[in-house]
């Protein structure tokens, strides 16, 4: 009898493993295929991979929370990798992660990653719980309709509140817009805010990473414009001690388009980052001050990342 209850406990046992390791997703084992039958039995693991973690974004938050805010993520790309962002501060940590028996190792950081294993209990309607080593219960909760792909926690947590939203620029810089009024596109070291709202014609922000330095760079833009452009030295918004070069475009009475064009840059990264303003008034403040507002808010933003 003893021997019996030996055997129906490994086989219990493997049992349980097996259905963990079919339930995990996104952080594959990987192992020699020295056979048909094996390479089957790999096939039917990854298939059946899809149970607990699928690629997308869940919220991670402890499992006795009442009402819990949902502020911390874990984003899974489907290949085995993703990363853990903190919707508050803005940070993201890059992660890779494998599977075992009953558990998920997730290896944290691009450089000398940490390892943080995370034991699996219980999963039901797109919630797994478990631990990590210091045993407090936490909840893995899938979030619908999310898409993994370009995920900001940050952008998450502000949406949320209703707040305005950030873009970070791979130049070095970031800024804070308001999603119902600015529409923001990138493509390559160019990136427009537009302002979407009821305007008497086009009213955006271009910025612009150059290789030149800025004061090259702005005064490329300034003579654009005309040979009556001006040209002035300040210091950069949100800085104590980094020049800034502006450029205003000269202005005429006569053109009757209400046209206005401005810039702005700064030195950063070898190169320069330049902020180009192209407004259109009306000539109704109710119509001109929300764009110049709006526009405004944006420069006021501009934080420079250090590393």
């Amino acid at each position: 009898m003893t021997k019996i209850n030996s055997v129906m406990k490994k086989a219990f046992a493997l049992g349980l493993a097996l259905t963990m390791v079919m339930g995990l997703v996104g952080c594959g084992k990987s192992a020699s295929v020295d056979s048909e039958t094996a390479k089957i039995e790999d096939e039917a693991v990854a298939m059946s991979a899809i149970t607990y973690f699928t690629k997308g974004v869940y919220a991670n938050y402890a499992a006795d929370a009442v009402d819990p805010e949902k502020t911390y993520f874990y984003v899974f790309l489907g290949d085995g990798s993703g990363s853990i962002e903190d919707g508050i501060t803005g940070s993201a940590d890059f992660f890779t992660c494998e599977v075992g028996e009953n558990e998920l190792t997730f290896h944290v950081g691009s450089m000398d990653p940490v390892d943080q294993v995370f034991t699996v209990k219980s999963f039901d309607d797109n919630k797994v719980t478990g631990s990590f080593e210091d045993g407090v219960e936490v909840v893995f909760e899938k979030l619908d309709g999310v898409d993994p792909n370009g995920f900001s926690g940050e952008n998450y947590v502000h949406a949320m509140n209703g707040e305005d939203l950030v873009y970070e620029s791979p130049y070095n810089w970031k800024v804070r817009y308001n999603p119902d009024v600015i529409e923001v596109n990138q493509s390559g070291p160019v990136t427009t805010f537009v302002y979407t709202g009821d305007c008497a014609g086009t009213c955006m922000i271009t910025a612009t990473y150059n290789l030149d330095d800025a004061k090259t760079a702005i005064k490329a833009i300034g003579d654009s414009w005309g040979s009556d452009t001006e040209y002035s030295e300040s210091t950069f918004p949100g800085t104590e001690d980094v020049t800034c070069y502006n450029a205003m475009m000269p202005v005429t009475e006569d053109t009757g388009s209400g046209l206005h064009m401005s810039a702005l840059g700064r030195d950063t990264m070898d190169g320069s980052v330049t902020f180009e303003f192209t407004v259109h008034n009306s000539g109704d403040d109710a119509i001109d001050i929300p764009v110049s507002d709006a526009l405004a808010a944006i420069i006021d933003s501009i934080e420079f990342v250090q590393y």
